[in-house]
């Protein structure tokens, strides 16, 4: 038997095979003391900039309205004019949905991101031509929506997809608290051009949603494309060449990147062999993926609506409300308030997730809210009836308080868990309906907060009390506890053991013969 042939069958099983274990051992690594690692993660703040786009565009709105001039130059737009103003980026969100999943499927990750950059392109310029008018600009803000939400649908699953298992958790519940890098962007943007009387105090603020959108658009390149990807579409040379060469510094031979690569082309295979290809329908389909939609419909709903949206789009009105009425000292608060919930975001959902799991945090989170909401109410009742400064001040600090629970689960695993919980075959539908419904859920909350709040001011926030009961209620007898298997592995938590890879024998692989595993090694080595 020669070296070559030796190698090829030595490593051909191994203890991290999960054909042979059952399940897949991950080695405990050190990101920074690995090549492949090291490299790969510091490219992947590429891919977080479109969660801070997103958080940049969604709160701009909420910073512009501070603003005199724009107020003036749009005829100060109220009630269900400025809903929709706020609404119509939610509206091109929800009406990317379904071709998100297409890009993101047949085209792949990389190129999802770069076709919703294109459009989100175009949206900007519509905001900031000169004469433009309230619909023009309505208009502009439809297209970011459309276009950020055609790039999110690939970006958070190219994070997921390219990440080692040990290191998923963080990093995917990373992406989403980086909204509040773009809010906060958004808001001391905004109040640096306060003191500013021309129109150049909106102009620059709205023409800066480009830049981020510019890095990325030529950053995402330099990444790899997401290994499942390249499985599914038969590219088993490339997808196992990107696995080796980040997950064990480009050596074809270690054992743990075969179990992996071995895991994901089972995982593929199955899937492809039990789904009846019916499209959408499939997200319905079986018990498993009926239980998926429902979480994640009711991740995205309750993302929106357990009260965030109040402080996220009308902070004016609420500080209004109890007496704060400078431009100056709400542009403070709601600046304070971003960098406040940006910390506490990382602080406690990203390094927590893997320790405390992901259905804990959420039950943090919806307790800690409930509390914080609850005392927000009644100091906003004592504040209406008696104008007692105490009270007022109180529910600023509710307010820091509220985003202080929130931060343990939102909006860090609004997009991780979602998208975790999805099998790779319907996974980039299962993310477009999830940014969909909570698109809708914004749309919604929209229109209805700032009537609730014009018509019944803080007897509105009774209706937020009785969601986050709820959302309680659900997180503790519903959600699913996914800390610990990998993505392939998640599967079982849902469809039971019917989810376990079967035979790959006839693939393309590092363990079906020496010439495929010499082309791998040429692959990894170029």
């Amino acid at each position: 038997m020669d070296a070559k042939t030796a190698t090829v069958e030595e490593h051909g099983r191994s203890p991290h095979d999960p054909a042979q274990t059952g399940r897949l051992e991950v080695p405990e690594v050190t990101w920074y003391k690995e090549p492949g690692l090291r490299k790969l993660y510091l490219m992947i703040p590429i891919l977080f900039l479109g969660a801070t786009i997103n958080g940049y565009d969604g709160s701009l709105l909420n910073g512009l309205q501070t603003l005199k001039p724009w107020q003036e130059y749009f005829d100060h737009p109220r009630g269900s004019r400025i809903g929709l103003f706020t609404a119509m980026q939610n509206i091109g969100a929800i009406a990317a949905m379904p071709f998100s999943a297409i890009v993101a499927d047949r085209f792949g990750r990389r190129m999802g991101v770069t076709v919703g950059l294109l459009v989100l392109f175009v949206g900007v310029i519509l905001q900031v031509v000169p004469g433009v008018d309230s619909n023009q600009f309505i208009g502009g803000r439809f297209l970011v929506g459309f276009g950020s939400n055609l790039s999110q649908g690939s970006a958070p699953l190219l994070i997921m997809e390219l990440a080692h298992p040990q290191h998923r958790g963080k990093l995917s519940t990373m992406y989403n608290t980086l909204w509040f890098v773009g809010a906060i962007i958004a808001a001391w943007t905004c109040f640096g051009m306060v003191k500013y009387t021309s129109e150049t105090s909106w102009r620059v603020p709205t023409a800066l949603q480009a830049l981020m959108p510019f890095i990325q658009i030529i950053g995402v390149w330099f990444l790899p494309e997401s290994p499942r990807w390249l499985c599914s579409k038969g590219r088993f040379d490339e997808a196992f060449g990107v696995l080796a060469k980040y997950h064990a510094n480009g050596n074809v031979n270690d054992r743990f990147v075969k179990g992996e690569f071995r895991e994901i082309q089972e995982t593929i295979q199955l899937e492809k062999e039990t789904s009846r290809n019916n499209g959408w329908l499939e997200l319905v389909r079986t018990p498993g993926n009926r239980k998926r939609v429902m979480l994640i419909l009711l991740v995205s709903f309750y993302s929106q609506a357990s009260g965030n949206g109040l402080v996220s789009f009308y902070i004016k009105d609420i500080l209004t409300s109890v007496g704060i009425t400078e431009s100056y000292d709400q542009s403070l608060i709601n600046g304070g308030v971003q960098l406040w919930s940006f910390f506490v975001a990382i602080g406690f959902s990203v390094f927590l997730v893997d320790r405390f799991g992901r259905k804990k945090l959420f039950l943090i989170a919806a307790v800690g809210m409930l509390v914080a909401f609850t005392i927000w109410t009644a100091c906003s009742a004592v504040y209406a009836q008696t104008k007692n400064a105490a009270a007022g001040q109180a529910v600023i600090a509710m307010i820091f308080l509220f985003y202080g629970a929130a931060g343990f689960a939102w909006p860090g695993l609004t997009v991780a868990y979602c998208a975790e919980i999805l099998p790779y075959n319907i996974r980039a539908k299962g993310i477009a309906l999830q940014f969909a419904m909570t698109s809708v859920t914004s749309v919604a909350k929209n229109y209805i907060n700032p009537v609730g709040l014009k018509n019944l001011q803080w007897k509105f926030y009774f209706v937020y009390i009785a969601i986050l009961v709820v959302e309680c209620i659900s997180i503790w007898s519903l959600f699913v506890e996914t800390k610990g298997p990998t993505l392939e592995e998640i599967a079982i938590l849902f469809d039971g053991d019917s989810a376990r890879g079967g035979d790959v024998s006839g693939m393309v692989g590092p363990e079906n013969g020496k010439d495929d595993n010499l082309e791998l090694e040429r692959v990894v080595t170029k």
